[in-house]
């Protein structure tokens, strides 16, 4: 880890310069260059697996932008791919899973040879991090355990995921064993990314603010802490961000009981309560409206400049709420990497 990159002296508490940017899905459908490499892939998970395609995805945004950090182009599936589950990605309608709902279906996931599956994810981390830029940090990332047992459970990605929220409150020992094994199994994921090369890891928990207060404990910052944890007996000193999206007021709760190095925020956190209440704890980043990336103009150019001012006095990392949406303009992400580069 170089401690002299930019991203790295903002996610681990340093004074930068000027705020260092990346955003998620950065490498995604908006870019030209990114549809002609997934054409030429073929299906969704053969860009993923594919460590020639993934690479390339993972770097074409950086050619375009210059972002401070690249992050791993994959996919929060491929974990409960590796463990046995059946998953599609299916054109209009996203990813779908042969649900995996009782102890019975359960049992029938393994990780014999989960590292084995995921050998192209490791390549592909180790290649980035000899072809990204000297100055350019390297993120890892998994899903949480929560929002990918969310899927698994459901077969899909669903508005209030029902399908996991009820297995839960049914049989919660059972639920409880699924989680466990997410666990452990994404711990060793994310180990093997640091081992080939990520310099930084992301938990994205997108499905996090559905759970009512209790069940946000069991299920979001109890398993996280535990990952963190088992990535921190091995590698003491990697910075972890965490992505309880949707936390809003539990923000701060997450923060101090997972063990987070940094947060990020989404879009519905007003900026002056983040600054005091989630600043105050760890570096942060985020949080521009994706849509705003969408429309331009006036109004994009104000709220960047506002996310800039609010958090102008501790670390921070721009970036968005939640990922890049595929009919957002290029030429306004341009924008804002310009904005961020002169601020200041």
């Amino acid at each position: 880890m170089t401690k002299t990159k930019r991203f790295i002296q903002a996610v681990t508490g340093q004074k930068t310069d000027r705020p260092p940017f990346w955003f998620m899905r950065q490498a995604g459908r908006y870019l030209p260059e990114y549809m002609a490499t997934r054409g030429e892939a073929g299906s969704f998970l053969d860009l993923c697996y594919t460590p020639d395609f993934a690479v390339e995805v993972t770097l074409q945004p950086l050619r375009r932008y210059q972002m401070d950090a690249a992050i791993l182009f994959s996919d929060i599936l491929v974990v409960p791919h590796a463990l046995g589950q059946k998953v599609d990605f299916i054109k209009g309608r996203g990813p779908v899973l042969d649900p995996v709902d009782t102890s019975e279906k359960l049992s029938r996931l393994s990780m014999n040879r989960f590292h084995d599956h995921l050998a192209p994810v490791y390549e592909t981390v180790s290649r980035l991090s000899r072809e990204i830029p000297p100055k350019t940090a390297l993120i890892g990332f998994a899903g949480a355990p929560w929002t990918v047992a969310t899927y698994m459970v459901g077969g899909q990605g669903s508005a209030d995921q029902a399908a996991a929220r009820l297995w839960a409150y049914r049989d919660e020992a059972a639920f409880r064993a699924l989680m466990d094994l997410l666990v452990t199994a994404t711990a060793d994921y994310l180990i093997r990314q640091v081992k080939a090369g990520a310099e930084v890891l992301q938990i994205f928990d997108t499905w996090a603010g559905n759970l009512p207060p209790e069940e946000f404990r069991k299920w979001c910052i109890e398993p996280t802490k535990r990952l963190i944890d088992k990535i921190r007996a091995v590698y003491p000193q990697v910075p972890v961000i965490g992505f309880p999206r949707g936390a809003g007021p539990r923000y701060p709760d997450y923060v101090r009981k997972t063990g987070v190095s940094a947060v990020s925020l989404d879009t519905s956190l007003p900026l002056d309560w983040a600054r005091e209440q989630v600043q105050s704890l760890c570096p942060v980043q985020g949080n521009l409206d994706p849509l705003l990336l969408v429309s331009g103009g006036p109004a994009l150019d104000q709220a960047v400049k506002d996310i800039l001012d609010a958090f102008r006095h501790g670390p921070h990392i721009f970036n968005l709420g939640h990922g890049i949406v595929p009919q957002t303009p290029p030429e306004h992400v341009a924008r804002v990497a310009e904005i961020i580069r002169n601020y200041g």
